[in-house]
């Protein structure tokens, strides 16, 4: 997959204020943010680049107030890498063709992967279904 790369000032103007602090500065959005995604069929798009990253046949309300997947929409299009901020071992996941921060991945999750993916809803935008 090829990489998009763009400076500083660009992400800055493409994407909302909080957008770029979890996207490009590896933030966190307040939980509970975005529980108004739509209950339709659809995908979850990387807010920087439009990359499907999740569906929402793989979501589930995980109690966290963050939207929960049990796997990506496509496994080559999420990357992990390990996260030792905040005094803690967390699996960071970022988009594989801009590299967005999307949140962490835990091994609490259902069946049939037992993984929780973690995401914020502010690099995520939603695509019905036709």
């Amino acid at each position: 997959m090829d990489k998009i790369t763009k400076s500083d000032d660009e992400w800055r103007a493409e994407l909302s204020e909080e957008a770029y602090k979890v996207a490009r500065k590896h933030g966190t959005e307040r939980a509970g943010t975005h529980e108004d995604f739509p209950k339709g069929p659809g995908t979850y798009n990387c807010a920087g680049c439009g990359l499907p990253v999740f569906d929402q046949e793989h979501k589930f309300d995980s109690g966290t107030g963050w939207p929960s997947f049990y796997r990506p929409a496509e496994d080559s299009h999420v990357e992990t890498s390990e996260d030792r901020k905040l005094f803690m071992k967390r699996t960071e996941v970022h988009c594989a063709r801009c590299e967005s921060h999307l949140g962490h991945v835990f091994p609490d999750g259902p069946q049939p992967t037992g993984l929780r993916y973690c995401i914020n809803g502010v690099v995520l935008n939603f695509e019905e279904k036709a």
